[in-house]
């Protein structure tokens, strides 16, 4: 198969990790990197101005997330991944199941909602078309497990064991659509369970655990697949490069092993989210039921008390 779109890959030395990491940026991912970045900055400044403050936290979850998609994509891990299945899972990994939480973590709507500009009256400008898609039924379907968990399950095993990885990595175009879909299918399944941002789907804390698990497992079951295979399963990663010295089953088995193995990193990094989320919002309640018993008198505990005292007097 010609991979002469995405750089020398046919000359490929063996993989190291610091070959790996040298500089090979894809022009499309790059650019995006940057606006990303340049947009999400633009949003801190103009809310610093105004005097409203932004968590550091998100800001460094954002662009944490920003830079794990740039190091897939702009380094040659990604030549690396054109022709090594090891390799190209690692990718998928971190842009599927990484990168999303991270972005998550990092708010980005929340941000875009309070920094754009309201539009005049009886016109339409960015945020009042993003509040629109945030609550339009095309939203609400996207973001629904009955959608989110086949989507999530179904990039694995109806990519992988069917010609459609072969056709898409046949192309440049064909290469860069897959890692988008890897990284919009991470941010609806991962969006309703951890996400910051507000969103048309959002259940109770128990309720996002069982979704998380729902899906997890299937990425395991995928990874022990491809380990226990006998035979090459992906015609693409079928005839490595004499330069790199793999095998082929070697190269699946690693790759199944690496799927195996993240199956369990984004559910800690996940779960650890939604405990702080979950003792963070019984705080605000907490909170709330304060300055409701200050402003009140605490009616709710007197008419207890109030109660208490007509049974003893009953008595």
């Amino acid at each position: 198969m010609d991979h002469s779109g995405h750089g020398m890959t046919m000359d490929l030395p063996p993989f190291t990790l610091g070959r790996g990491l040298g500089w090979s940026a894809d022009p499309f991912f790059l650019i995006a990197c940057l606006v990303g970045l340049a947009l999400y900055a633009w949003g801190v400044a103009r809310l610093t101005r105004r005097g409203d403050k932004w968590p550091v936290g998100r800001t460094v979850a954002f662009v944490t997330g920003v830079l794990s998609i740039a190091l897939m994509m702009c380094t040659k891990l990604n030549d690396y991944g054109m022709v090594m299945f090891s390799v190209h899972m690692v990718q998928h990994m971190v842009i599927s199941m990484v990168s999303p939480i991270l972005l998550l973590l990092g708010a980005p709507i929340t941000m875009a909602l309070r920094a754009l500009p309201t539009a005049g009256r009886g016109r339409k400008g960015p945020r009042e078309l993003l509040l629109m898609l945030l609550h339009s039924r095309y939203m609400r379907v996207i973001t629904h497990p009955v959608f989110t968990i086949p989507m999530f399950i179904a990039s694995l095993y109806a990519l992988y064991f069917t010609p459609l990885f072969d056709f898409l990595m046949g192309s440049k175009v064909g290469h860069i659509a897959m890692m988008v879909h890897f990284l919009a299918v991470g941010l609806v399944f991962f969006w309703p369970i951890m996400g910051v941002d507000p969103g048309p789907h959002r259940p109770g804390y128990l309720m996002r655990m069982l979704e998380l698990f729902a899906g997890m497992p299937f990425h395991a079951f995928f990874g022990i697949a491809l380990m226990m295979a006998s035979s090459p399963m992906v015609e693409t990663f079928e005839n490595p490069p004499a330069s790199l010295g793999i095998d082929t089953l070697s190269d699946q088995n690693a790759a199944g092993g690496i799927a195996w193995a993240f199956s369990e990193v984004p559910s800690v990094l996940v779960l650890l989210a939604l405990v702080f989320q979950w003792y963070a919002s019984d705080q605000r309640q907490a909170r709330r039921t304060d300055r409701a018993a200050d402003r009140d008198g605490d009616k709710e505990l007197e008419a207890y008390n109030a109660y208490l005292a007509s049974l003893n007097t009953r008595g």
